[in-house]
């Protein structure tokens, strides 16, 4: 029996906060959200965090500080949580702690991922048991160690006879794409498939927080003031990650401020602006050529995007992603659904913004009941397997 309250915290490639997200699960696996906050990050963790994403001095001191502060911040967001919601630590079966991914390189042999936040600190701290380190078995069994999302959304977002597409953009973005019950439980050539589409947010945080000192650009209204530069544009759509099929996976510590600066070099006479709305063309371009490309995609009349993550409150972003796609169906191309809507999670209960919060404590979850994860047809794993490590509090 393995129901109850469990708690799921991470914290995104944007650095901008923790999400900490309380949760009611089933001992079938059912979830429920049941409350949810947005935790700060001191500036100076911020900072830190952000360095450990490239090559520096004395990394191995900066992450040994950073992995314990992180933790620490972990374990206050929630004890506020737990106040606010009147329970005690011993009310929460177990926290899933995703923590901070500072490096990830599924390219490298062997392949590691690195993440931020001490699971052990977090389970002293709280007093309540860690589930943690949870990308580490797939990356063994010979996978990506990432996205995890899509185990999650076949979970609670599939449809029995419709053809759905959940797109997670954060600082990165992800797809999972959600063949409907019928069809996978009939057709094995029918998987779940998920990956990383290529840069989410990060970019365009990075470029307004240049530029305009602002964390984020809001509803994308700096990029609607711009222009997209077909030639920067051309030369960030040709890096190779783009044409790599998945399985594939990616961070921030790929598309870098001198992933972008290095483009820029030769274009200097490019506006700031229309820089901002080329990173958005980028994010939208990347993205909906990739839900259109997914296999099977080619054969559903009508697709649903279900979006979820901070890119969920780009109105202007979701609006670009809602043009290209709508030019796709116009010219008849052979690989679009005829008819393809753009949404938020919102519509299928979950708020946008907690939904990767709901993922780390359902996987907390599904390692306590001893759930094996098939990510095999995302990550390339060579098996379902148990995923996490168990850090009890005592």
């Amino acid at each position: 029996m393995h129901g109850g309250h469990y708690i799921g915290v991470l914290s995104g490639t944007s650095l901008d906060g923790l999400d900490i997200v309380l949760t009611t699960i089933t001992n079938s696996g059912n979830v429920q959200q049941t409350d949810a906050l947005s935790w700060p990050l001191p500036a100076d963790l911020q900072q830190r965090c952000a360095l450990l994403c490239t090559p520096g001095n004395n990394e191995i001191v900066h992450f040994g500080i950073a992995d314990r502060q992180f933790a620490l911040a972990v374990v206050a967001g929630i004890q506020e949580l737990l106040s606010r919601n009147q329970l005690q630590a011993k009310n929460i079966r177990a926290i899933g702690s995703h923590g901070q991914t500072i490096r990830h390189h599924p390219e490298l042999t062997p392949a590691f991922s690195i993440q931020l936040g001490c699971p052990h600190t977090i389970a002293a701290l709280s007093g309540i048991d860690v589930v943690g380190q949870f990308r580490q078995k797939d990356i063994a069994l010979g996978g990506e160690g990432a996205p995890l999302a899509p185990a999650l959304h076949q979970q609670i977002f599939a449809s029995r006879d419709r053809y759905r597409v959940i797109a997670n953009i954060g600082g990165i973005a992800n797809i999972t794409a959600l063949p409907p019950h019928q069809i996978a439980n009939d057709s094995a050539a029918t998987k779940v498939i998920g990956f990383d589409s290529g840069p989410g947010n990060t970019l365009m945080d990075h470029w307004v927080q240049k530029h305009l000192h602002t964390p984020f650009d809001r509803n994308g209204e700096w990029a609607a003031q711009g222009t997209a530069d077909s030639s920067l544009l051309a030369e960030l759509l040709s890096d190779p990650y783009f044409h790599r099929q998945g399985p594939k996976s990616t961070g921030r510590e790929y598309f870098t401020a001198n992933w972008l600066a290095k483009a820029l070099q030769r274009r200097s006479q490019i506006s700031p602006e229309n820089v901002q709305a080329t990173l958005l063309e980028l994010t939208a371009r990347s993205l909906t050529d990739a839900i259109i490309q997914l296999a099977g995609v080619a054969t559903q009349p009508e697709l649903e995007v279900y979006v979820c993550g901070g890119g969920a409150q780009n109105k202007q972003l979701l609006k670009r992603c809602q043009e290209l796609t709508n030019a796709c169906n116009a010219s008849n191309a052979s690989n679009a659904p005829a008819k393809m809507a753009w949404l938020t999670t919102e519509a299928l209960g979950v708020h946008p913004d907690w939904v990767e919060g709901v993922l780390f404590a359902w996987l907390a979850w599904a390692h306590c009941a001893g759930k094996q994860i098939n990510l095999s047809s995302v990550t390339g794993a060579s098996r379902p397997a148990i995923l996490g490590g168990y850090f009890p509090a005592h």
